[in-house]
């Protein structure tokens, strides 16, 4: 198989993984998945609100999730690690299911947005950029945005410091896609300069005449000899 093939039925695995883990543990305030490839095999690590959900009673539910993963997948050996989200409103993923479920609950968008924002950026977020598209009020189907704080779209800083989350809200007029980018507080940003003052260090002025003392002595005693 080319790189290139390799490549794109990765990315499609991956994004077929976490289709099914939102779905498995949506009540458990899924946050995301980070796929690590070991000697000892597939590490899964998923990040969650409630990793007790996740783990089961004695396991159980963990365990059928692993051999559900190796039978659809085709995973080599696979090992899941479950981490508990201590900021919730932090991790995109989660408000993003939070704010799909409130829009099925019957919450106008609007007020349903500015909430979800106001939260992110209360929670210490350096910026959050939240996208609505779908049929919001009427049958023609239009986008909102509600950004606040400091957001990258492009480039390499795009990929490494926005947390990126995605869910759908299924309602009677149709289905409103959700997009929720956060930067995290101890992101570090590009263009975020700081100045330091280099400070010179001055040498006093009895050690300035003593060496021009030095010097006149020095030429007398040269002069007579």
């Amino acid at each position: 198989m080319a790189i290139e093939k390799r490549f794109v039925s990765e990315g499609i695995k991956r994004s077929q993984m976490n289709e099914f883990l939102v779905k498995e543990f949506e009540r458990a305030g899924y946050g995301g998945m980070e796929i690590n490839r070991t000697p000892l095999g597939t590490q899964v690590t998923i990040f969650a609100e409630k990793p007790g959900m996740i783990i089961g009673k004695a396991g159980k539910t963990i365990r059928r999730v692993t051999k559900e993963l190796d039978s659809k997948f085709k995973l080599d050996n696979p090992q899941l690690d479950v981490q508990e989200i201590e900021v919730p409103e932090l991790s995109a993923q989660i408000m993003a299911n939070r704010l799909a479920n409130a829009l099925q609950r019957g919450w106008y968008f609007r007020k349903a947005g500015q909430s979800a924002l106001q939260r992110i950026m209360d929670a210490g977020a350096l910026g959050c950029e939240i996208i609505l598209a779908g049929k919001l009020t009427g049958p023609r189907a239009r986008t909102e945005k509600f950004l606040a704080g400091y957001i990258k779209h492009c480039g390499k800083p795009a990929e490494e410091l926005v947390d990126k989350g995605y869910a759908v809200a299924k309602k009677k007029l149709g289905i409103i896609g959700v997009k929720v980018h956060i930067v995290h507080p101890e992101a570090k940003l590009p263009d975020d300069i700081q100045l330091i003052e280099i400070q010179e260090e001055v040498e006093p002025h009895g050690d300035i005449e003593d060496a021009g003392n030095t010097g006149d002595e020095t030429r007398r005693t040269e002069e007579t000899t």
